[in-house]
């Protein structure tokens, strides 16, 4: 993907940022020009808001040809999965090759279908950066795998 100079500019400071925040701008780019290349770079999928801040999609990082980081928590530091909780659990559920279904994984945890699901979404890809991924068996039941 070409990017201009300025966009490059742009998304190298917020992937060298370690909160990875789009905030850091060339000197001179200021007002009109600056709301331009952050529209230019949101509409191409390359940054996403998060809350109050713009922040690199994996594309973004993929641009530049870096790999994306796994997400921080909010003190900088990468999210440690604990082991002997639910959550670890679920998580080697999903690396069996032959992945786990919702109703595996309410079984084990306790957990109702709409937990896991907002589980998938909220604290697996969104906090912890892992890609779920899912296939329908024959006999239509839908298996999740991380990717």
């Amino acid at each position: 993907m070409k990017l201009t100079h300025t966009q490059q500019a742009v998304l190298n400071a917020t992937a060298d940022n370690p909160t990875h925040r789009v905030e850091h701008f060339p000197e001179n780019l200021k007002g009109a020009a600056r709301t331009k290349v952050l529209t230019s770079l949101t509409a191409r999928g390359l940054i996403r808001e998060k809350g109050k801040h713009s922040v690199p999609t994996k594309a973004g990082f993929a641009a530049l040809g870096r790999a994306q980081p796994a997400p921080a928590a909010a003190d900088g530091k990468p999210h440690r999965i604990r082991e002997n909780t639910k959550q670890a659990a679920v998580i080697r559920m999903l690396q069996r090759p032959e992945g786990a279904t919702v109703r595996q994984i309410c079984e084990t945890t306790g957990w109702q279908a709409h937990t896991v699901r907002g589980t998938f979404a909220g604290t697996f890809k969104n906090k912890l950066g892992l890609t779920i991924i899912s296939d329908k068996t024959k006999d239509g039941e839908r298996v999740y795998r991380i990717a």
